[in-house]
């Protein structure tokens, strides 16, 4: 019998115990497959205007998913392989060479590979439509996608997945190669050891944890943040490493060690689950802290990124909020630009001339706009009327009351907005020919001009401006550069990117002339927003199921080691219904804490240092609960799947 019989033998004898490994595989191909496939739609393509930036955004998400993707299998092939050693040792014994296993292994997850391609991509290719079309409503673009199975695609798929055969075949002969032939034999009895706990230990891991949590949930504008930085950082990342790493390996073992030393301790079924777990934390501590750890990271960037795909439709409009705005030239450029316009096809809803007043600020920038490395260096002042004008046209109800000396920083992008109490106005003097202070009765996150912008390069830097009194501009308005500027609303402003290429181009015959167009940004920024969640999602997916991948398959190996036992158990009268009660139990107790704390420190994270900063959107504490809840029903599917399966496991005979 050749090695090739050998292989399709086994996989039709052991096709149960296959069918796990080999669903592992076929999740990877359809969820590889789908996201390629839409880096090579044309339909996808054509939709798009930043169609470069696109390709390389999905060839690099493609490749850090195929990463998840390798340590998903792995994972699996080395709890397929601890399966099997008994399999392998007899066919030591009967003479043939380490080398011909791993040759038998390669053409075993050759033959794996081909079903899981082939199934893979017939379900990638459907699922990719619609996927193509879930990517094309998050960037609000009405395009059909055709349901496609790109060549180049499959071809890509293929490779990747040979060279997961590659890698795999060397994990499997550093498997078979590592141990001695009694050891394959053997390999299934070697139990592990309970660890010592201490309750101090235990103390400390609540107390590490508890601090992280107060630190963290403090906020940004604490006292911790603001006077001590990097040791609220220090002291945060320690406890909440160490905190975790000591909770499973000390407090969880502490409070199982309480449990057994209960008096009713050997009543029902407690003895069963709890002594399990006191012999498995040896071996669980680190996986369930890097679980644990990881899964608050991915629930933070899956938070993350849908929160900045959530704000970046109005975040766009805050940050370029005239469709069209440029810095006055000569009458003749400017009647040019406005021919332009009238020509287009984007209907001039209005247009304003704006004029400003140049000065250069006296007091610190950072008294009145945060962040000013973001913002010119000199400081335009607008009078209260001229602001209140283009207000009203855009109707964000934003206008302003002024009086006397009074002036509003409008400060872009400030997290942290404010309006002064009276008597607690600070001072920002600016200076044309005459210096002149001002008293600041507010703070405002708001766009006058907004981020010079560029059709190619996106976003420059942002005008520094302060409103004044109408009389305060009176007065001044003799003594100060005057630099007027064209503001214009448009029809369809988010797809006026070749009129924005044209404008833009005759403005910059002038150097350092402002420009910005709501259009330069918006499908830019869009596009990336929406292809950063498309792409954390399915990196989000994969991730969880490689994490939760490593409980599932330990809990299966472990129960392989423990069908002896239970066996036992049954001898001595302990019925079915309590076994499964105990493996509940059991599984629940490892499930659960990683899921648990995973979830509070994404949680305290994104509510201190994100929500909290976008107040603005009370939709997104929702949001941000959902994608948790999402998480929480992958790990209880796998918790259901993982009870199931480690029952029917335990209940062969050994």
């Amino acid at each position: 019998m050749s090695l090739l019989d050998l292989t399709l033998r086994n996989v039709r004898r052991n096709f149960r115990l296959y069918s796990i490994y080999l669903s592992s595989m076929i999740i990877g191909v359809i969820i590889q497959f789908t996201f390629l496939s839409l880096m090579y739609n044309q339909d996808v393509i054509d939709a798009l205007q930043n169609r470069q930036g696109f390709q390389t955004g999905v060839f690099i998400a493609s490749a850090v998913i195929f990463l998840f993707i390798i340590f998903f299998i792995l994972y699996a092939n080395s709890f397929f392989m601890r399966q099997r050693k008994k399999e392998f040792g007899m066919y030591l014994l009967y003479g043939l060479s380490e080398g011909q296993i791993v040759r038998m292994v390669f053409y075993e997850t050759l033959v794996l590979g081909a079903v899981s391609l082939v199934a893979g991509v017939l379900v990638g290719g459907l699922l990719s439509k619609l996927f193509g079309m879930l990517l094309m409503n998050l960037m609000r673009y009405d395009q059909a996608i055709s349901l496609m199975f790109p060549l180049n695609a499959i071809l890509v798929t293929a490779a990747m997945f040979f060279l997961l055969a590659v890698i795999i075949s060397v994990q499997s002969w550093l498997l078979v190669n590592r141990v001695q032939l009694t050891e394959l034999f053997h390999a299934k009895h070697k139990a592990e050891k309970p660890v010592r706990v201490s309750a101090w230990l235990a103390l400390l891991a609540a107390l590490l944890v508890g601090i992280a949590f107060v630190i963290i949930g403090s906020g940004k504008q604490s006292i911790f943040w603001q006077d001590y930085t990097k040791l609220s950082l220090w002291v945060s990342v320690i406890g909440i490493i160490g905190g975790t790493y000591l909770f499973f390996r000390q407090l969880t073992g502490w409070a199982l060690q309480t449990i057994s030393r209960r008096r009713r301790y050997h009543e029902g079924n407690t003895v069963l689950w709890a002594s399990s777990l006191r012999f498995q934390i040896r071996g669980n501590t680190l996986n369930l802290t890097f679980i644990t750890l990881f899964s608050a990271v991915i629930m933070m960037l899956m938070s993350f990124v849908t929160i900045n795909y959530q704000v970046q439709f109005e975040a766009v409009g805050r940050n370029l909020p005239n469709d069209l705005a440029f810095q006055s030239l000569d009458s003749a450029t400017n009647k040019r630009i406005d021919d332009l316009i009238q020509q287009s096809g984007h209907q001039a809803q209005f247009h304003l001339t704006q004029e400003t007043l140049v000065t250069n600020p006296v007091t610190a920038m950072n008294a009145a706009f945060d962040n000013p490395e973001y913002f010119t260096k000199d400081v335009l002042l607008v009078s209260e009327k001229a602001f209140n004008d283009i207000v009203k046209h855009r109707g964000d109800g934003e206008l302003v009351e002024l009086q006397g000396q009074d002036a509003v920083a409008l400060s872009q992008g400030s997290d942290f907005p404010r309006t002064y109490a009276a008597g607690e106005w600070p001072r920002f003097t600016v200076k044309a020919d005459v210096e002149t202070a001002f008293q600041l009765v507010q703070k405002k996150d708001y766009a006058y001009l907004g981020w010079a912008s560029d059709p190619a390069e996106s976003m420059g830097i942002k005008p520094a401006v302060l409103v004044i009194s109408d009389e305060a501009y009176g007065s001044l308005r003799g003594h100060a550069e005057h630099r007027d500027f064209e503001i214009y609303g448009l029809s369809d402003a988010s797809t006026a990117e070749e009129l924005s290429k044209q404008a833009h181009a005759i403005v910059t015959q002038t150097p350092g002339a402002y420009y910005s167009s709501f259009a330069d940004v918006y499908s830019k920024q869009i596009e990336g927003s929406s292809l950063m969640l498309f792409a954390s999602g399915f990196l989000a997916l994969i991730a969880m199921f490689a994490l939760a991948s490593v409980i599932y398959f330990k809990q299966l190996r472990e129960a392989t080691d423990e069908r002896q036992q239970y066996a036992v158990l049954r001898k001595i009268g302990v019925d079915n219904r309590q076994i499964k009660r105990a493996i509940r139990k059991q599984l629940l107790f490892v499930f659960m804490p990683p899921l648990v704390l995973g979830m509070l420190y994404s949680w305290i994270i994104i509510k201190s240092y994100i929500l909290d900063s976008v107040q603005d959107f009370p939709e997104l504490p929702g949001i941000v609960w959902s994608i948790i809840g999402v998480f929480f029903l992958i790990y209880l599917l796998l918790y259901s799947s993982s009870a199931s399966l480690y029952y029917k496991i335990v209940n062969q005979r050994p």
